[in-house]
């Protein structure tokens, strides 16, 4: 796969390999073309999961220190991308359960596994105010499920919590985002 073609200190057309190869030299320029490949798609999702614009530059940050220093046990089961994104989203949650505590004040609910389908006029703007505007641990489980494909089970290991609670709030933050929603018409 032939990535990053812009104006670039590095040849053009370099693969992933050939990036990821300069990266675990420690190649400044390497280093700085993957970071401007994808620092754009990584802030967004960490600011998603935070809610916070300079805690969301801040989870991007470490994020790449992290990459840079293990780029070399990346083991090429996935796309780098897919690597760099599971490090941010891992980072998010530990600075997120740093600022908050998860409350034990779930209780158990009837729970509906239906997709939500979402009305024609909700464009990408409302929706995303009103996800930002979402209780942290809601905001949290929703984006991980619903926008990154993450199963319950999955989010209940990242976030040290029951899987029915990953439920709950998935539930609960969809009940919210309906009535937030309703504004927007």
């Amino acid at each position: 796969m032939k990535i990053f073609t812009g104006t670039s200190p590095l040849k053009k057309n370099m693969t992933e390999s050939e990036l990821i190869e300069g990266c675990i030299r420690k190649d400044y320029r390497a280093q700085k073309q993957l970071f401007d490949a994808y620092k754009d798609a990584m802030f967004t999702i960490a600011y998603r999961m935070t809610g916070d614009k300079d805690e969301a530059g801040d989870v991007l940050q470490e994020t790449f220190i992290q990459v840079f220093r293990d780029i070399s046990k990346f083991r090429n089961e996935s796309t780098i991308g897919a690597w760099i994104k599971t490090i941010l989203v891992r980072t998010s949650l530990r600075k997120i359960k740093e600022r908050l505590r998860f409350g034990q004040t779930d209780s158990q609910e009837a729970v509906s596994n239906e997709p939500v389908i979402w009305p024609a006029w909700i464009n990408a703007d409302d929706l995303e105010k009103a996800i930002l505007s979402l209780a942290e641990g809601y905001r949290v489980v929703f984006l991980l499920i619903e926008v990154e494909g993450y199963a319950h089970k999955e989010v209940a290991e990242l976030l040290d919590i029951p899987e029915g609670t990953s439920k709950i709030r998935l539930f609960r933050a969809k009940q919210q985002l309906r009535k937030l929603l309703k504004g927007y018409q």
